[in-house]
């Protein structure tokens, strides 16, 4: 399907899981695209990046569970942090290992895990509507990590076929298997579609991260995590993450930045991405 067909599926209030880890591979194209629309109200579950800070921002996000928000080479996301700073949104905040638990007891179909994270933290405190629970087999006590189930997931590969089998080839699958799983429907955007036969011809099987039966649509979409990493097809774009960071500081300038690279569709964008790399004496 189109990034605008795949779009066209989320609705105002929805749970919407975002895979990806900070900013490494986001399915960033999908979220240019969510901006685009008119959808609201939305609870996002993610580690989040700079698709937490711009749906943030631009207030379409109502709740966000999550176990951090960055952009790695830089610490903090300077747009959610402005939103955070000002109360602008309902937020649960999970240690990792925590959320993770929250994913994998969705995948399962049940209501939580058991998980020793967060025993003895503040992590239960700023959360009071977690519980904990008693072994029946020993006088030991966990964190009850509730299931985080999720309406629609997004996340980004770097081949798929039509079919919805999806394959990572770079260093870490960020759990994006874990957001499929946990979700009801799930759209795969890929930087290729291929043909099934063609998956392993650059990984072995153990990079078929997603089977299609997880998966309900999904969006050939070059370069569409950038401006987060896609290894091993492209890595993050600094040059360019610094210069959202600098402008997302600044109102007059995010502002600017919004019209060039955010004002268009998906073709716009990556248009103004090149002219930006050019004005900056890079071929």
């Amino acid at each position: 399907m189109t990034i605008e067909e795949a779009v066209a599926t989320v609705e105002s209030g929805m749970t919407i899981g975002i895979g990806g880890w900070g900013s490494r591979r986001k399915p960033m194209s999908l979220v240019r695209a969510l901006l685009r629309s008119d959808v609201t109200d939305l609870t996002v579950v993610a580690f989040g990046g700079p698709d937490v800070g711009l749906l943030a921002h631009a207030g379409r996000i109502r709740k966000l569970i999550y176990g951090f928000v960055s952009l790695d080479s830089i610490p903090l996301d300077p747009l959610f942090t402005a939103v955070r700073q000002r109360g602008g949104l309902e937020v649960e905040e999970y240690d990792e290992g925590m959320f993770v638990s929250g994913l994998r007891a969705a995948a399962g179909r049940l209501d939580f895990l058991p998980i020793r994270a967060g025993i003895g933290s503040d992590v239960l405190a700023a959360n009071p509507h977690l519980k904990t629970v008693r072994s029946p087999y020993s006088d030991d006590e966990y964190a009850a990590m509730p299931a985080l189930p999720l309406d629609v997931a997004f996340v980004h590969m770097n081949r798929a076929d039509a079919a919805g089998n999806g394959q990572f080839l770079g260093p870490d699958p960020y759990f994006d298997d874990l957001f499929a799983m946990a979700a009801t429907r799930t759209i795969v955007s890929a930087e290729k579609i291929v043909p099934t036969s063609q998956l392993l011809e650059e990984g072995t099987f153990h990079t078929l991260l997603l089977p299609r039966m997880y998966v309900s649509g999904v969006v050939e979409t070059p370069r569409g995590a950038h401006f987060t990493t896609c290894e091993p097809d492209y890595l993050r774009d600094e040059m360019f993450q610094r210069h959202y960071a600098q402008s997302a500081k600044d109102p007059k300038a995010w502002a600017a930045f919004v019209e060039r690279f955010l004002s268009t569709d998906e073709a716009g964008y990556h248009d103004a991405v090149a002219g930006f790399h050019t004005d900056q004496g890079e071929s």
